[in-house]
């Protein structure tokens, strides 16, 4: 299951990121996306946990979960992202 996290700390890395799900299972993955030109996260992330239960456990137990003074927001990813139709219609000159 691939699994949305939100509103993270800047400081949060993929390795802390990993630690706290791992301790619910297997994690297969670990991205935090980050901000091209800053190089700096932009705050959410994604993990990866083959077993669907062992994924259900973890979005349970993290979501609204304190991490270094943010409060995380924890669910199943949606595929393909929530973008309106509008983001994808606007130019770049």
């Amino acid at each position: 299951m691939n699994i949305y996290i939100g509103n993270l700390a800047y400081s949060v890395t993929e390795d802390r990121l990993k630690e706290m799900f791992a301790e619910f299972g297997e994690v297969e993955s670990v991205k935090i996306i980050m901000d091209r030109y800053t190089n700096r996260s932009k705050g959410f992330g994604f993990v990866e946990m083959p077993d669907n239960s062992e994924a259900d456990q973890a979005i349970k137990a993290l979501n609204g979960k304190m991490i270094e003074g943010r409060n995380l927001k924890v669910n199943q990813a949606t595929p393909g992202g929530k973008r309106s139709k509008k983001s994808f219609n606007r130019r770049r000159y």
